[in-house]
């Protein structure tokens, strides 16, 4: 072992700040992983948690994949600690390992806490590129935890809204969010104080809540028809009646999403409603051109995700190949 003169790329968050990913590059690496799903060149493991102790309010995922176009095999563990707030730090922090497929030698270690906000706003802003109305003006976005940022800027980057609605529990997040949004997108942003008038009537509808517990706090009746709906809160704040008045359902990775006991549809898959006969298509698959998205207007579509390592994967793989053009991250000996 000593004589194998290995070595690995660490890239913390530091660097990673100073690549400044662009909005594009993003949402091209990402669409890239989902493509290679699509197309059958990827593996997935579901999705496994550890809860150290119910006193901590946290958990942390573990989430496992490979990339065949990229060469890479990935693991990243995220945690996912809601009273972070309370001591000054974001409520996930993660690390990304890549692997050799071929051999297990690291490739990196990379700070994840960047890619697990930007890869899922992308996963919900590619979502809405395929199963959105093309002039959706009107965002309405409940959350505003570090995922919340990149869903919103990311989606604005495609639809360039009239109207970006936010609300989130706790007044100062929600008023700290909108001004983050505010300086960044350079544009007006509509802090409302309740859920209903956050999403009724909006095109899209994001709801990123952070409940302790499943409480249907969107209500149905708000959807209009042609929305656009993603929930994917960790616990459920839908009615069991949203998926009754949705004409596609379309999923990220139907393994994951059908089992486990979290997730905001949870309840739709244990009673029915979200089945392999009722799902349309993994978003994967649309993007592949395997399955068809958005057909009409008059479409009203959700999109469940749950996090793909996928996703996690080919944004780190950017991140590291961008790396070693600017020459950031360091190089640590293994062996």
């Amino acid at each position: 072992m000593n004589d194998l003169n290995l070595n690995l790329t660490y890239i913390n968050g530091k660097d990673i700040a100073k690549l400044a990913m662009t909005d594009a590059e993003i949402l091209d690496a990402v669409e890239q992983g989902l493509l290679a799903q699509g197309n059958g060149q990827t593996t997935i493991e579901p999705r496994v948690h550890l809860c150290p102790d119910p006193a901590f309010n946290g958990h942390f995922n573990v989430l496992r994949g490979y990339v065949a176009p990229l060469n890479l095999a990935g693991v990243k563990i995220v945690g996912d600690f809601v009273d972070n707030y309370k001591v000054g730090l974001p409520s996930e922090l993660a690390m990304l390992n890549l692997f050799n497929p071929r051999t297990g030698v690291p490739v990196a270690m990379i700070d994840a806490t960047f890619i697990t906000d930007a890869r899922t706003g992308a996963v919900t802003a590619l979502g809405a590129k395929h199963l959105a109305r093309r002039n959706s003006k009107v965002l309405g976005h409940i959350g505003a935890r570090g995922t919340s940022y990149w869903n919103v800027r990311l989606l604005n980057s495609i639809y360039d809204f009239d109207e970006i609605r936010v609300h989130s529990r706790r007044p100062e997040s929600r008023n700290a969010f909108a001004e983050r949004l505010e300086r960044d997108l350079g544009k007006k942003i509509v802090v409302t104080e309740d859920w209903e008038s956050c999403v009724r009537d909006a095109d899209i509808v994001v709801e990123a809540s952070r409940l302790e517990r499943p409480t249907p706090l969107l209500k149905t009746e708000w959807i209009k028809p042609g929305a656009f709906v993603v929930p994917y809160g960790t616990m459920s704040a839908v009615e069991l009646s949203l998926t009754d008045i949705m004409t596609k359902l379309v999923v990220d990775d139907w393994g994951q999403c059908k089992g486990g006991i979290l997730g905001s549809l949870r309840a739709h898959v244990e009673a029915g409603k979200l089945s392999e006969q009722t799902l349309h298509a993994e978003l994967g698959e649309i993007i592949a051109g395997k399955k068809p998205g958005r057909e009409s207007d008059d479409e009203t579509n959700l999109f469940w995700h749950r996090g793909l390592s996928l996703s996690d994967i080919a944004l780190g793989h950017a991140i590291l190949k961008k790396a070693e053009r600017m020459g950031l991250g360091q190089q640590l000996v293994y062996a």
